[in-house]
């Protein structure tokens, strides 16, 4: 089943569609987000990543691909806030994820594990679910290969403080030093705004692409032609 899985998404575009409150986009105990994921797919794209039990529920209604589900939320003192702890990947097995992400960053926990602790308790639990880490530097890739993740993702380059960029496009360096040391499928995320970055990333040999706010938010993607006008 899992095998199944990673090859519907070989070579293809996921696109992610969340919205957090705040934005534009984020309805409180509804959801437009699987229309979003609706018009994806069908433009083509293969695959979605989701945040929240709702949306994750509410797409894989929508549509017949792999859903990548994560919930986030914050512990208070630590930095990580994508599917953190156990009751998340809970409710993400149960709303029916058919991969989940997580961090898989090497910073202090909120529960005093290490990530690969956490990471062995999921696949006691659950020795089915597929696991994509989300990470922000080759080290930590690395260590979430030996922890037994399914899927390396690039999500958090550039949102850890040892990673932090002033530079706007993707980390193409990052994924060719990733597929060249790790086994297991590397998903190229992060800061992905071109079809153009996107086919580089497979090129370079990302195992499929995510994009995100290129596609599914407005607000960003409204705000970059305005500042392309110099109008802002």
């Amino acid at each position: 089943m899992s095998n199944k899985v990673l090859e519907k998404l070989k070579g293809q575009l996921i696109v992610s569609c969340q919205a957090l409150p705040g934005e534009p986009l984020y309805m409180e105990n509804s959801t437009i987000m699987p229309l979003m994921a609706r018009a994806a797919i069908k433009a083509g794209a293969k695959g979605i990543r989701t945040n929240g039990v709702l949306d994750v529920k509410e797409i894989k209604k929508e549509v017949e691909v792999p859903v990548i589900g994560l919930i986030k939320k914050g512990y208070e003192g630590f930095p990580q806030y994508i599917t953190v702890g156990m009751s998340e990947i809970d409710a993400l097995v149960e709303a029916g994820a058919d991969i989940i992400a997580l961090d898989c960053t090497l910073r202090d926990r909120y529960d005093g594990k290490t990530i690969n602790e956490f990471i062995a308790d999921i696949k006691a639990k659950y020795p089915h679910i597929l696991l994509m880490a989300d990470i922000s530097n080759l080290e930590e890739g690395i260590n979430a290969e030996k922890a037994g993740v399914d899927i390396i993702g690039t999500t958090l380059n550039g949102y850890t403080p040892y990673t932090e960029t002033s530079d706007k496009g993707p980390n193409y360096t990052l994924i060719e030093e990733l597929v060249s040391v790790v086994k297991i499928p590397v998903i190229a995320e992060g800061r992905i705004h071109t079809p153009e970055a996107a086919k580089k990333m497979l090129d370079l040999g990302a195992y499929a692409v995510v994009v995100g706010g290129a596609i599914t938010r407005p607000l960003e993607i409204t705000n970059r032609f305005i500042e392309g006008m110099g109008l802002k």
